[in-house]
């Protein structure tokens, strides 16, 4: 008998991805999305996607009902600016609406193994040095990234005291094919848009910030080992977190010159101010994953940006044909 999975967000960049890993691995999936910013050309053949909000009466009862082995919660408010331009829209989906999730998990008996979509780039905030470990202090900057901390502490909460198995994955910026230029880590698909428009690409300061950019097919295999790892015994808040990352730190200039090489296009660079408030340097450890998930990331960046400036490229020939 196959065994079940749930993805929220499934219609998304991630969250398409990591369905179609799910699929390949003879997994029954089903998908919840409200196609606010998930595309239905997105959901992969062989998905059932329910057009439902996670903080919906109907999002529980699948939940509940569903018998799923694992439910992979990657649906949220993803977008920084906007939770510090409405903060309670921002925990009402990203706390009260993962809370409606966990209840229907308890609900089901728990045996629904949850693995949560993190963040590992705003988490642990400024005052850290990377590469930042799991384990470092958390003062997150953001209504965004408060609320996935968050969500994290009631995960802790419900497996130390309802016995359920939940785990937290701290991606890093994630990169890839499907990915709108949406967030930090949209600056790949921006970069990669005004190169096949011959227009120069805006880096924002001197371009030496960094960050952890991991390729999206890394991170769906690493949501997929997540799914079913044995793992230790819930104590602590940290115990069943992981960063999902590269360990390096790579300036936004480096991703502009790789993204030029691979594409073999010149553009020009023009710098604009500073953003304010903006973090300047962000990597993450990745030790813990490769111990207990067994998992690594496999795509250096030159391989991903290669092949997600194809896709792009690919999608601009189908486009006019």
């Amino acid at each position: 008998m196959a065994k079940r999975a749930l993805i929220t967000g499934g219609a998304g960049f991630i969250g398409s991805h990591v369905a179609d890993l799910f699929l390949r691995e003879g997994w029954e999936v089903e998908i919840i999305d409200n196609l606010v910013t998930g595309k239905r050309r997105n959901v992969p053949e062989g998905a059932t996607c329910h057009e439902i909000d996670i903080r919906s009466e109907q999002a529980a009862r699948l939940v509940r009902e569903g018998r799923f082995d694992v439910l992979v919660h990657l649906a949220a408010q993803m977008d920084v600016r906007k939770s510090v331009a409405d903060p309670v829209f921002d925990a009402g989906t990203n706390i009260v609406g993962t809370l409606n999730l966990l209840e229907a998990v308890r609900a089901g008996e728990g045996r629904t193994r949850v693995v949560f979509s993190s963040t590992g780039g705003a988490l642990y905030g400024e005052f850290t040095t990377p590469p930042n470990v799991e384990t470092f202090p958390k003062d997150p900057e953001s209504p965004y990234a408060i609320s996935k901390l968050g969500a994290e502490f009631y995960m802790a909460y419900y497996g130390r005291v309802h016995r359920m198995t939940c785990v937290a994955l701290r991606y890093g910026n994630v990169y890839g094919p499907r990915q709108d230029p949406h967030g930090e880590a949209g600056v790949v698909a921006i970069f990669s848009g005004r190169i096949l428009d011959g227009k120069p690409l805006t880096v924002f300061g001197d371009g030496k910030q960094t960050r952890d950019y991991v390729y999206v097919g890394d991170v769906a295999r690493a949501t997929f080992l997540a799914s079913s790892a044995k793992l230790p015994q819930q104590t602590l808040l940290d115990s069943h977190a992981y960063n999902i990352g590269t360990g390096v730190g790579t300036s936004v200039m480096q991703v502009a010159e790789t993204l030029k090489r691979v594409a073999k296009r010149d553009a020009e660079v023009i710098h604009a101010p500073k953003r304010p408030g903006e973090q300047q340097h962000s990597f993450l450890a990745v030790g813990k994953a490769a111990k207990e998930l067994g998992w690594k990331p496999e795509f250096s960046l030159e391989q991903g940006l290669s092949k997600t400036y194809d896709w792009f490229a690919a999608q601009r020939v189908g486009s006019t044909a």
